[in-house]
């Protein structure tokens, strides 16, 4: 039985062999123990809610602003926790990955912003939102800005993150180590 023949190359293209394994479990397991399908998911995550639901909802012409805030604490309340659980996932997949010492300073400073936003900033978004929905409007703060900074500063950590690993996937499996 003769075999298909292949397209020639054209010159000074080489072919890369993006496969990390062609076994599939040793695949499956190379995969699970890189970062990226974490700090993808939770990327995914962290930008629907803080990009896109949230600007929608004070959109919304029904919703007055007091309502919006309330559905907004109780939504980032949630995404904190969950926020947490990818953390947790997070450090256990770079610890099993091999690659700790790579991505200590990345992970360090996502543990920092999670921590500071359930600690600090949270709270306090929440006092001033339980302030304007007892009629008080609060004096300006920096909270907002804080928030948003730290949470601009985790989606690119997350993105450079998923990136990166996902390269030394490839690298991995091309045999460039």
């Amino acid at each position: 039985m003769m075999e298909p023949k292949l397209a020639a190359q054209p010159s000074g293209i080489q072919a890369r062999n993006y496969a990390v394994n062609p076994k599939p479990r040793k695949r499956l397991v190379d995969v699970l123990r890189n970062p990226a399908w974490i700090s993808f998911i939770w990327f995914g995550m962290t930008a629907g809610v803080s990009m896109l639901a949230t600007p929608v909802r004070f959109s919304a012409a029904t919703i007055t602003r007091p309502i919006a805030l309330d559905v907004g604490r109780v939504v980032f309340a949630a995404l904190n926790k969950a926020e947490f659980v990818a953390l947790i996932i997070l450090l256990i997949v770079v610890r099993v990955s091999g690659q700790t010492m790579n991505y200590i300073a990345v992970t360090g400073v996502l543990a920092l912003i999670v921590l500071a936003q359930a600690i600090w900033l949270l709270p306090e978004l929440a006092a001033r939102t339980d302030l304007i929905i007892s009629g008080v409007e609060p004096g300006p703060s920096i909270v907002h800005g804080a928030y948003s900074i730290m949470e601009l500063t985790k989606l690119a950590l997350l993105l450079y993150l998923g990136f990166r690993s996902l390269q030394l996937l490839i690298d991995q499996g091309s045999g460039s180590d």
